[in-house]
């Protein structure tokens, strides 16, 4: 059974500068800089022809390029820290690839998605480090940024069960294209 997630890939440039963000916070286990990506939706361990209707689906999006920037270092955990991210700056062409994204797995059959969205690059996972630590690191980084850089294309990744995930596979990539009728009304809404 594949593991998959959608999502966005970082341009190796991209990926040089959040890995700057490395260090300074003992117990923190750094992600490897080729597997930073922005998720648009975990799908988890499903079986072939699940794997194959996702992948299918997902070739009807149709979208035009956009920017992105990563803006400021953030934690997910409050009173348990338990990662570390680069925050992804608002962006309207995001969030509706991403409701399409998920539009798209509700109608094969797969279960809503629970948590709000919160476009992000994770930077490191946390276990048993304070809070105050992690406080602490985030104040030296806040002023964080990168990009903008553009999106061309979505991809259906695959990864292997793991502590903290990767390596990651790209299976299918999916180009964001101007000309397609989609990308047209969303150019004049």
């Amino acid at each position: 059974m594949p593991r998959l997630f959608v999502g966005l890939e970082i341009p190796s440039d991209i990926g040089a500068l959040i890995s700057g963000l490395r260090g300074g916070l003992p117990g923190a286990r750094w992600i490897d800089v080729a597997n930073y990506h922005i998720t648009l939706r975990f799908i988890g361990d499903i079986d072939e022809r699940t794997a194959a209707e996702v992948a299918d689906t997902l070739w009807d999006i149709h979208r035009a390029p956009f920017t992105l920037t990563l803006r400021g270092v953030e934690s997910f955990g409050s009173r348990k820290p338990h990662s570390i991210f680069a925050a992804v700056e608002a962006s309207k062409p995001l969030m509706a690839l991403q409701a399409e994204v998920e539009r798209r797995m509700q109608r094969i059959g797969l279960a809503p998605e629970q948590r709000r969205y919160t476009p992000h690059v994770t930077v490191a996972r946390l276990r048993g480090v304070s809070g105050g630590a992690v406080a602490g690191y985030l104040g030296t980084r806040g002023l964080f940024r990168a990009g903008p850089f553009t999106v061309r294309r979505f991809v259906l990744f695959s990864s292997r069960a793991s502590q903290g995930g990767g390596p990651y596979i790209v299976e299918e990539a999916y180009p964001l294209e101007a000309g397609s009728p989609q990308a047209e009304l969303q150019q004049h809404a």
